[in-house]
């Protein structure tokens, strides 16, 4: 099932990918049980502590429903770590060729950051066609979106980078955008506290989000 899944179709399985910051590798089970819950499958659990690995490798283990992915991935020494925790996919802040080879020889698809029209045109030249645009509203967001509609619009974008329960639709609504990015389903006080119905509740309100894409 990995080996045939693509960005795109992680990118189309839920209107939010939730971006998640691990301190301690006992609430990744919990936490993604939480999510799965409120029908949010593909997980970007970031490398940013020394327990990320450890917390994609449990939810992969453990989880197999999960669509686990690694983000903050920076180099193909990230990539391959990545790997053989058991991530499926890699979301990387920025992008360089170096990292693209290294997730192709991987199989691991590969969400690349870009936030200029040089960096979009470097990551096409390798081959990827759907890109992570972050950070998305420091960057020009909607605008900018909007703006590479014309020279970009085979190009297909997941903003990330300051979408919020409050302009995510906004983003949702364009063209070339297929789902954002965001932190807000999985807040650091839910889990320090182990409410993980609430991270429940915040996922299953994006179900929402999903109008946008057809309206």
């Amino acid at each position: 099932m990995a080996a045939q899944m693509t960005a795109l179709s992680i990118m189309q399985d839920a209107p939010v990918i939730p971006v998640i910051v691990l301190h301690n590798a006992e609430h990744a089970v919990p936490m993604a049980k939480a999510l799965l819950a409120g029908g949010i499958r593909a997980l970007e659990v970031t490398l940013r502590t020394p327990q990320g690995l450890a917390c994609i490798e449990a939810i992969a283990k453990q989880l197999p429903e999960a669509i686990v992915g690694a983000g903050t991935v920076r180099n193909a020494a990230d990539a391959a770590a990545a790997a053989r925790a058991g991530a499926r996919f890699a979301v990387s802040p920025g992008y360089t060729s170096k990292l693209g080879q290294a997730c192709r020889d991987l199989n691991l698809p590969l969400l690349p950051g870009v936030a200029t029209s040089s960096e979009i045109m470097m990551a096409q030249e390798d081959g990827f066609t759907e890109l992570k645009f972050f950070p998305a509203v420091q960057s020009g967001g909607i605008q900018m979106l909007k703006a590479w509609q014309g020279p970009f619009g085979e190009l297909r974008f997941c903003p990330t980078g300051g979408i919020s329960p409050g302009n995510a639709a906004e983003f949702l609504a364009l063209s070339n955008v297929v789902c954002v990015g965001g932190s807000w389903l999985v807040p650091a006080s839910a889990v320090e506290s182990g409410n993980w119905s609430l991270i429940t509740e915040l996922a299953q309100a994006t179900q929402a989000l999903r109008s946008s894409r057809t309206a």
